[in-house]
């Protein structure tokens, strides 16, 4: 297991290069890790994920409390409600990158997987992506929603918001994201046009292949 320092220095390095590789802008977004004693480290309120600290990164008890660092991001509870129905998440992603915004902006005819079958990876890394509804940023009630979706899924949609995606390290929650934000441009790309989608045994067998 990771020690905290060292998560912490994983925490400023993916926030980096997820600033630099345009997924991130301003403030906005967070990304959390679970420490083994089940508390949780998460990036701080009104920071910019390309100038974090380890220092100054926010420890939250497993009940929420803010123990250390600075103040946590306002969206923090969604991390905790993520962790406590995903017993195997050990890291999460939550940014406004503009596909994947763009893509919750939609009107979709199921709600239940807002994108279709077009990828391989898309289906390992991400599995089924629920659009859930509108909350405004910081709205504890959008708690309820995030715990419900995430008893059956790895990554999910705000609808005029962004994605949350889970994994059990950061590692993989950071790539699962950049999966969700490519998804996110092919199907847009792809629209409108006759598209040859993966079929349902293809689909199957990666999901019999490649478990979450």
């Amino acid at each position: 297991m990771e020690t905290e320092r060292e998560l912490r220095e994983k925490i400023v390095h993916f926030g980096a290069l997820l600033y630099h590789r345009h997924l991130a802008h301003g403030s906005a977004g967070n990304l959390s890790v679970r420490l083994e004693d089940g508390n949780f480290l998460v990036t701080p309120t009104n920071s910019s994920l390309g100038a974090l600290t380890s220092d100054h990164i926010s420890k939250l008890s497993a009940d929420g409390r803010h123990i250390g660092g600075l103040p946590p991001s306002k969206e923090a509870f969604f991390h905790l409600a993520v962790y406590d129905e995903r017993p195997t998440a050990g890291a999460i992603v939550h940014l406004h990158s503009s596909y994947a915004a763009a893509v919750s902006c939609l009107c979709h005819d199921d709600p239940a997987d807002v994108f279709p079958p077009l990828t391989a990876y898309q289906i390992m890394r991400l599995g089924k992506v629920p659009l859930l509804k509108y909350f405004r940023p910081g709205d504890r009630a959008l708690a309820d929603e995030v715990r419900a979706a995430a008893r059956e899924h790895k990554a999910m949609l705000l609808a005029n918001h962004g994605p949350i995606v889970s994994a059990a390290t950061i590692e993989e929650a950071v790539y699962g994201y950049e999966e969700f934000e490519e998804t996110a441009k092919i199907s847009l790309l792809l629209h409108g046009r006759a598209t040859s989608l993966l079929t349902s045994s293809a689909v199957a067998d990666l999901v019999e292949s490649f478990p979450s």
